[in-house]
């Protein structure tokens, strides 16, 4: 059993490594060499989140039904230099579009499979198991494939926009 305290507490000293770094391919890059799949971060991070979406502590409210669920695991602290932590889960097979959204100042996202195979779509394309990290100012619907996946994403200043206009089709 994982607490949220305990993903808020291994998260700090990464939090401290990336505290400078701005968001966009250079950092995802970096990101996907340095604590990518196989590295002890990940492997804890992702442990530590799985655990909490089967336990019913993160990703637990649903945004559109029970396959596109997200939450709040901490606000923007101090002690986290000022990024918050939070959770989605999607499940789809075929390609799904979450809730349409900016990132005034970027993200660093973790992506957790589930399913063997499901992927989210990053600034690079579609992404499995690893990192994406859209820049500031980015914006986009979050895409899933091939099944379940967990994105655990840091938002600097906790920086989130829902109400921005999609671009015409």
């Amino acid at each position: 059993m994982t607490t949220a305290q305990e993903l808020i507490d291994r998260s700090i000293p990464f939090l401290d490594e990336v505290k400078n770094r701005t968001a966009g391919g250079k950092l995802e890059t970096w990101l996907n060499e340095t604590y990518g799949p196989g590295t002890e971060l990940y492997e804890d991070l992702a442990r530590m989140i799985t655990d909490g979406v089967r336990e019913g502590w993160a990703a637990n409210i649903e945004v559109d039904g029970p396959h596109y669920r997200r939450s709040r695991i901490a606000d923007p602290a101090d002690v986290l230099n000022y990024f918050s932590i939070t959770a989605v889960y999607m499940d789809s097979v075929e390609p799904f579009r979450g809730q349409y959204h900016q990132h005034p100042y970027g993200e660093l996202n973790l992506v957790v499979p589930l399913t063997p195979g499901a992927e989210l779509m990053g600034p690079r394309g579609w992404q499995a198991a690893g990192w994406t990290a859209p820049g500031p100012g980015s914006h986009h619907y979050p895409e899933v494939r091939g099944g379940a996946l967990i994105a655990l994403f840091y938002l600097p200043a906790g920086r989130i926009s829902y109400d921005i206009t999609p671009p015409a089709a």
